[in-house]
């Protein structure tokens, strides 16, 4: 899974999605040995993290959706990495 932001000591990949049950665009995040997947509707898939930092993480999908389609997109169709700026 490559790295596409960190902030806050969270870490947000993108998985390439090639014949897998999860159709749906969707992050990972990764707070030390916590890990959660939700879609960019903010829904949560699987997992877990501290109330604190998924709010964060729910606060970034929103300020980057738009970035974040695309780079789901570009990476599922070819593979490319886009990184997209962490919250600050």
């Amino acid at each position: 899974m490559p790295l596409i932001s960190q902030f806050y000591g969270i870490l947000i990949y993108l998985y390439r999605e090639l014949n897998t049950q999860h159709k749906m665009p969707h992050i990972h995040a990764q707070y030390g040995e916590h890990e959660m997947s939700v879609s960019f509707d903010g829904d949560i898939i699987a997992g877990s993290l501290p109330t604190k930092q998924r709010k964060l993480v729910e606060a970034w999908i929103v300020l980057h959706e738009d970035e974040l389609r695309a780079a789901w997109k570009v990476y599922n169709e070819s593979g490319e990495i886009i990184k997209i700026k962490g919250l600050e």
